[in-house]
């Protein structure tokens, strides 16, 4: 009888030491999320083997229990999936710096013709490969097609006015790309612009010569870096006026 308590209690022992030996292996992991440098709020991160999961704070910064070997899924609804598996390097006081990237979006089309096919071309009406004039580019040439016409034009100052209608046309029609581009949430919530002021914003971006080039060459990603930046230099604006 007592040989048995004294086995049962031996195992006791070797359990408690496994149980602790094991809880003892878990060690802290503290990381940071980047997109291009820039932190990010918001991101999911589980332990693919506890199945334990946290969320990066407002500077990109998380922590969890982790052994060497553990995989954590780094996931967002605006960002590639990204896998990383621990090791000892990555583990406290060691920082992991976790680097997502946006997600290649085709930017949305708007239909405004069903006939697309059907041209002035097409039709013969003008020539193929001919240069098309918006209304406000129309006026201009016109303005300065003859000499006369560039002379008498650039005395009473019409030809500067033109030029001036045609940049007005131009970045009403990047205003109107940039409107289809982003949903309301993803000024609010992301880029942190008040909701009054995201039309006052979407100009303040228009006007940025790098910004537009993104627009116009439907490079999504390209324009979510950019207008990170934008972003805290509008609301530096804000601050300022205040």
């Amino acid at each position: 009888m007592k040989i048995s308590k004294n086995i049962s209690l031996i195992a006791l022992v070797f359990f408690v030491q496994i149980c602790f030996g094991q809880k003892n292996d878990s060690k802290q992991l503290i990381g940071k999320v980047v997109e291009h440098s820039t932190p990010i709020e918001g991101i999911n991160i589980i332990n693919n083997r506890t199945q334990v999961a946290t969320v990066s704070d407002s500077e990109g910064n998380f922590s969890m229990q982790v052994k060497e070997g553990d995989v954590l899924v780094f996931s967002a609804v605006n960002l590639e999936p990204q896998n990383h598996r621990v090791v000892s390097g990555d583990l406290y006081p060691n920082i992991l710096v976790v680097k997502m990237t946006a997600k290649e979006v085709a930017l949305k089309e708007v239909v405004v013709n069903e006939n697309a096919n059907i041209t002035a071309e097409n039709l013969g009406i003008i020539p193929y490969g001919q240069k098309k004039y918006t209304p406000a580019e129309r006026k201009v040439y016109t303005a300065t097609s003859t000499s006369v016409d560039k002379l008498l034009n650039a005395i009473s100052g019409r030809t500067t006015m033109l030029k001036k209608e045609v940049n007005v046309e131009k970045k009403e029609a990047l205003f109107r790309k940039l409107e289809y581009l982003f949903e309301e949430n993803y000024y609010t919530d992301r880029l942190k612009i008040p909701v009054d002021d995201i039309k006052g914003f979407q100009l303040f971006c228009v006007d940025d010569a790098d910004f537009a080039v993104s627009l116009n060459s439907k490079n999504k990603t390209m324009s979510m870096f950019l207008i990170t930046d934008l972003a805290r230099k509008y609301l530096t604006i804000l601050e300022n006026e205040k």
